[in-house]
């Protein structure tokens, strides 16, 4: 019984030690996950302003560019923003599952739609897989597909330098006829304990899946607006001054747009993983807890259990010799 209690005290011990790593886990994660939340919310603004521009733009006068042009998709590139570690949940496992299952009949994610008309794709697509963070590049290698990049030297909290060389490689390839469709599957940070796998088009721009995006923000800072903003909002349309042309501004606004779209989607994905890992370092805290509990009852039944047999082997000796 000695042998028994000794090895429940052990193993008691070597829970707490779990406890106290968990612990300190979801304190790191928690402080993480208000500087990315911080980050994303307050990206949303410009986000929510560079899509007005773009759809006031296209009102004003049509133009044909190649980050506009849509053709049938032959060939299609996944930015696939996941996570470098694990322990955070299901935060890699939901967006992968996502992927994977668009990917199975990648038909149905490679369709246009322009208007109420669907522009279907072609046979035989092709899969490009870039992977930012070395899960989904691990995903884009274990199922056989083609990974042409991986970035897994990414900060906790992304900035824009690190999405510049990611985007400018994308708009470069789409202007080049490369790739026929580029979309982005990540995670929408909703809250602390709700997180949402998603695939959104990023080229050719579309002003009906840029409109989903801004949707799902949120509107945490247009609630902050004043009505004379709103008001001065709507009017923008009638100030517009072009210099040199219209097409001319919309070169460069354009890829400025694919950019803050790749942005927008890699800092609510660390927003999300920070989310997850720290409500799953705050479960594994509970559950060390709890078993620390039932050890502690376990341990007192044996070393109540082992007191009891020695007193009746005690008065069962002094009943032999009388």
């Amino acid at each position: 019984m000695a042998v028994n209690t000794k090895a429940i005290k052990r193993r008691i011990k070597s829970v707490g030690n779990t406890k106290k790593i968990t612990k300190a886990m979801e304190m790191v994660a928690a402080a993480k996950m208000r500087k990315a939340t911080e980050a994303a919310v307050n990206t949303r603004t410009y986000a929510k302003m560079a899509w007005d521009l773009l759809v006031n733009l296209s009102k004003v006068q049509e133009v044909n560019l190649p980050l506009l042009e849509i053709r049938p998709v032959k060939k299609l590139l996944v930015v696939l923003v996941t996570s470098n570690r694990g322990l955070c949940g299901s935060f890699n496992a939901n967006i992968i599952r996502k992927t994977a299952e668009q990917l199975k009949d990648p038909k149905n994610i490679s369709q246009h739609m322009v208007g109420k008309d669907n522009i279907e794709a072609g046979e035989n697509i092709e899969i490009d897989v870039v992977g930012i963070g070395k899960k989904g590049a691990d995903f884009a290698k274990k199922n056989g597909y083609n990974l042409i990049a991986s970035y897994s030297d990414i900060s906790d909290t992304p900035n824009l330098n690190d999405i510049l060389p990611i985007a400018k490689m994308i708009v470069g390839e789409y202007e080049a006829k490369k790739y026929d469709k580029v979309v982005v599957a990540y995670t929408d940070y909703k809250s602390a304990i709700v997180q949402t796998a998603k695939l959104r088009q990023v080229l050719p721009i579309s002003e009906l899946d840029l409109e989903k995006m801004m949707n799902n923000l949120g509107t945490d800072n247009e609630d902050l607006k004043t009505d004379e903003q709103k008001q001065n909002q709507t009017l923008i349309t009638d100030t517009y001054i072009f210099e040199p042309n219209t097409t001319d501004v919309l070169k460069t606004i354009l890829p400025r747009l694919v950019e803050t779209q790749i942005f927008q989607a890699a800092l609510e994905s660390s927003a999300s993983e920070h989310s997850a890992r720290m409500m799953a370092m705050r479960n594994a805290s509970d559950s060390a807890e709890d078993m620390i509990d039932e050890l502690n009852l376990t341990y007192n039944k044996a070393r109540q259990a082992g007191i009891t047999q020695e007193i009746a082997e005690i008065a069962g000796g002094a009943a032999a010799l009388e």
